[in-house]
């Protein structure tokens, strides 16, 4: 079976590939596929659906595959490993959408290949299920990221820490998989021409317009670090955390990759870590802009020959395009943080107003999806204000002055109540996927083999801005429910 796959990536220098093919599995089926993924895609949905255990399990592959693991660098948790890569992993080529856009397909826990390190290049199903909706909760909620486009559990138990688990593998699609640590990978190695290989392929796929500008590379950075930018106050407006934002985990098409011990704010807590590895909080919520800057800083480093022939003109020139970096997530996560209060119009108080709130949040340690949704309850019905301080009890003298403050300020706002609460809706998620009842679902489906509860949580987080007939999915944790800590699978 043919898919119409396009093979641009093995056209760049075979330093950043190797081509290898995903390993054979015992018994492989389709136990959740995407189909308004695969019809976006252009592919007859059901035809695929249909061959998808054999075609992403490696037992019998697209016609017009070509597999191949691409190569990467990355610091990980400040430290630099030179060699990284697809160690689990298989790209078997690029698809273009019905808009002409290109696409890779990519497999996630098909197998060894050169890039293993001694692992084993398998996936346990709990988190490929994760990672399959996650990813479609973000898309849902309006914030680029790679999107899954089937789970196959592959009939073979792998082995973890926790004993053998069933193994699965994740075929998901990306607007590419270029990274930080592709660059950091060539750059490690003194290819000059492999770089500019790079940074050719870079701009054409992702950035076309920088083409055209007087030093391309300089461009390439701006434009990355915009889109990151954007894409870092999103995470912050639903409360996301990574986890893991190593370089090799940041594309530079500035979408969500790699969902690992990913999660999302229950209470709100600027410090909150959820990744069992990172015992120093490299990676906390409030961290994110920083790191991202950091992990930038890190592709401009790879840049410097192509910027300017002068290394110190060069880095002023890199470093005139981060500095603003986190003042500029800041700008961006007020404007969501407006229409999250409410408001149409700028005044220079707001900033101020935000933080209040976010503070009376933090010591209370209050809901924060919860707190932010029922604002715009509270614009249609005043009572709701009682509900509202009950979220946030540490304070209470506290909260009773920021909703005067924030009723004072909507005076002064143009918008009326119908078109002012339809605008806080817009932005503010009734549904995410909470921690809780993602580390439910997955353990129902791991342990016993039950989706139901997957199926579910799958179909409410699919309509983040509704609210759902079943409050399960409103509801916060109870403090025994409270998932603290949340793991990888590799």
């Amino acid at each position: 079976m043919k898919l119409r796959l396009e093979h641009s990536w093995a056209q760049l220098p075979p330093l950043m590939h190797t081509a290898v093919a995903p390993l054979p599995v015992a018994a492989p089926q389709c136990i959740v596929f995407n189909n308004a993924l695969a019809t976006q895609l252009g592919l007859d949905a059901r035809a695929v659906e249909a061959h998808a255990a054999q075609l992403f399990s490696g037992n019998a592959l697209p016609d017009d595959a070509q597999p191949l693991a691409m190569a990467y660098a990355g610091h990980q948790f400040g430290g630099f490993s030179p060699q990284l890569g697809d160690g689990r992993a298989h790209l078997l080529g690029e698809l273009r959408d019905l808009q002409g856009q290109r696409h890779d397909l990519h497999l996630k826990g098909s197998g060894r290949t050169p890039y293993s390190r001694g692992g084993d290049g398998r996936a346990a199903l709990g988190p490929m299920l994760r990672e399959y909706v996650i990813s479609v909760a973000m898309y849902a909620l309006g914030i680029p990221t790679t999107r899954s486009l089937a789970v196959i559990s592959t009939g073979e138990a792998v082995l973890r820490e926790d004993g053998p688990l069933p193994g699965a593998i994740l075929v998901r699609t990306a607007a590419s998989h270029l990274r930080v640590g592709s660059f950091q990978f060539a750059a490690s190695r003194g290819d000059g021409p492999a770089l500019r290989a790079l940074i050719d392929y870079t701009i054409t796929r992702h950035y076309p317009d920088a083409a055209h500008a007087e030093v391309p590379a300089l461009a390439l950075l701006q434009q990355v670090t915009e889109r990151q930018a954007q894409l870092i106050a999103q995470w912050l407006r639903v409360g996301f955390v990574h986890g893991v934002m190593n370089t090799d985990n940041m594309a530079l098409s500035g979408e969500t990759i790699d969902y690992g011990p990913c999660a999302f704010l229950d209470e709100y807590d600027a410090r909150k870590v959820f990744s069992s590895i990172d015992h120093q909080g490299r990676y906390a919520f409030g961290n994110q802009s920083l790191l991202a800057q950091w992990n930038l800083a890190r592709f401009a480093e790879t840049l410097l020959p192509f910027i300017a022939s002068d290394e110190r003109k060069a880095e002023q020139l890199a470093l005139d395009v981060l500095d603003p970096f986190i003042a500029r997530v800041d700008d961006l996560y007020l404007q969501t943080m407006r229409v999250r209060l409410g408001l149409a119009s700028r005044e220079e108080g707001d900033a101020a107003l935000v933080r209040q709130l976010l503070s009376l949040m933090q010591q209370s340690a209050a809901d924060y999806t919860l707190t932010l949704r029922s604002l715009a309850d509270l614009v249609a019905d005043p009572e709701a204000g009682l509900r509202l301080q009950s979220m946030l009890p540490a304070d209470p003298h506290g909260t009773a002055a920021w909703l005067a403050a924030w009723r004072v300020r909507l005076q002064r706002d143009p918008l009326d109540t119908t078109a002012r609460r339809s605008q806080m809706h817009s932005m503010s998620p009734a549904v995410i996927p909470r921690n809780h009842l993602v580390e439910a679902a997955l353990s129902q489906a791991s342990l016993h083999g039950d989706l139901q509860p997957f199926e579910a949580l799958l179909a409410a987080v699919q309509r983040p801005y509704d609210e759902p007939a079943d409050s399960l999915f409103t509801t916060p944790p109870a403090p025994q429910e409270r998932v603290r800590r949340t793991f990888c699978g590799t």
